[in-house]
C-alpha cells in the first residue's frame, strides 16, 4: 500500500508560514493538511479562506482539508475554490451524508468523510463505495498535541476489512497523536495516509522527520 504524509499546518509557525509551507513543498510529504474548526462542532477556532489562498499559492501539494464545522455542506464550494483538492466532512456533522459527498464531488474535490473516535467503523461503511477518503480520528478532534487514543489502531483495521470486502477505492487516513513510534504499527492495520502535526514541526528537523514517519 502507498504511504503518504500530510503534515498538519494547525502545528506550524504561524509567524512564519510561508517557510513552513515551503519547507513542506521542499519535502517528501505529499499532502497538506488544513484543519478547519469553527468553535461550534469542536471547541477550538483555527482558520478559514483567508489562509487557504496563501497556503495554494505557496504550493503544489494535495491540500487535505478537514472540516470539522457544522453545516459543511454550506462552504464546500467555497473551500474548494480556494483551492482545497480534498474536502473531508464529518459524519457527525450533518444529516444527509450522501448528499454532502455528492456536493463536494461535484464541485470538483475528492470526498473524505471523517469519525471521531467515539464512532464506530461501521458507521461509514455504508458510504465506503462513494468516498475517496476516511479519517479515522485518533484524538478528541479540536486540539492539537494529544495523545494516540488506545483502540484507534483497531478501528483501522476493521475499516481496512471492509474496504476491501466491497471494492471500495477509499483510502484510511488518520490523524491524532502520530508520531514515530506508533507509525508502524498504523501502517500494519491498513492506513495509508497519516496526518502529523506537533511530530512533524517540533521537530529540529521537520524534513528529516516527515522522511522517517514514510520509512519506519
Amino acid at each position: 500500500m502507498p504511504r503518504i504524509i500530510s503534515p498538519s499546518v494547525l502545528s506550524a509557525d504561524f509567524g512564519h508560514l510561508a517557510d513552513d509551507i515551503a519547507m513542506l513543498d521542499r519535502s517528501e510529504a505529499e499532502w497538506i493538511h488544513i484543519d478547519v474548526m469553527d468553535g461550534v462542532f469542536v471547541p477550538n477556532i483555527s482558520f478559514g479562506f483567508p489562509v487557504m489562498g496563501p497556503i495554494r499559492q505557496g504550493t503544489k501539494k494535495v491540500l487535505d482539508t478537514h472540516l470539522m464545522i457544522v453545516n459543511p455542506e454550506k462552504y464546500v464550494e467555497r473551500f474548494v475554490r480556494a483551492g482545497a483538492d480534498i474536502v473531508t466532512i464529518h459524519l457527525e456533522a450533518t444529516e444527509d451524508v450522501r448528499g454532502a459527498i455528492a456536493m463536494i464531488k461535484k464541485a470538483g474535490a475528492k470526498a473524505g468523510v471523517s469519525i471521531k473516535p467515539k464512532t464506530p467503523a461501521a458507521a461509514v461503511a455504508p458510504y465506503l463505495n462513494e468516498l475517496d477518503l476516511v479519517l479515522v480520528m485518533s484524538v478528541e478532534p479540536g486540539f492539537g498535541g494529544q495523545s494516540f487514543i488506545e483502540g484507534s489502531t483497531e478501528k483501522v483495521a476493521e475499516l481496512r476489512r471492509e474496504i476491501d470486502r466491497c471494492g471500495s477505492r477509499a483510502v484510511i487516513e488518520i490523524d491524532g497523536g502520530i508520531t514515530l513510534a506508533n507509525a508502524a504499527e498504523v501502517y500494519a492495520a491498513g492506513c495509508e495516509v497519516l496526518v502529523a502535526g506537533s511530530t512533524v514541526f517540533a521537530s529540529e528537523n521537520p524534513e528529516a522527520t516527515i522522511h522517517e514517519l514514510l520509512n519506519v
